[in-house]
């Protein structure tokens, strides 16, 4: 397993500076693109799918699935630790949510109705991510 990230800490200004008003919104105010709206959520690309805000590794291409969300959705993130787990209970529902854990960026949430090996669907904004296509 890998070693956690060092934890990239910018004040509020700092990242509105760094981000795009929609990376900003979604990423450090935990919004939402509209489905099938981004520019990963069909994407066949191969590569790595990297933390917009940190560029540390959060997904694989290969293990991406066609969710019919309208989002990008992958069964497993790289490696658990980077990606962490939060209770959410706002919009009056009861959801889990994917946070970078190399910056505290929201990503998206993850359910219990994805494919096997794991069952899970990270469900996963397109802003939140950069597609780094020379790895995987």
């Amino acid at each position: 397993m890998n070693e956690p990230e060092k934890k990239k800490e910018l004040t509020d200004e700092e990242w509105r500076r760094r981000l795009s008003a929609e990376e900003y919104a979604v990423c450090r105010q935990g919004g939402t693109e509209p489905a099938f709206s981004g520019a990963y959520w069909d994407s066949k690309t191969p590569g790595i799918y990297r933390c917009a805000c940190c560029d540390i590794e959060l997904f694989r291409s290969k293990e991406k699935f066609d969710s019919g969300s309208g989002w990008p959705s992958f069964w497993q993130a790289v490696d658990p630790s980077k990606v962490r787990l939060l209770e959410d209970t706002s919009h009056a529902m009861q959801r889990i949510e994917a946070r970078c854990a190399g910056c505290d960026a929201h990503l998206g949430h993850v359910f219990d109705d994805g494919p096997n090996p794991t069952g899970q669907r990270y469900c996963i904004n397109s802003v939140a991510l950069k597609l780094d296509s020379k790895e995987e």
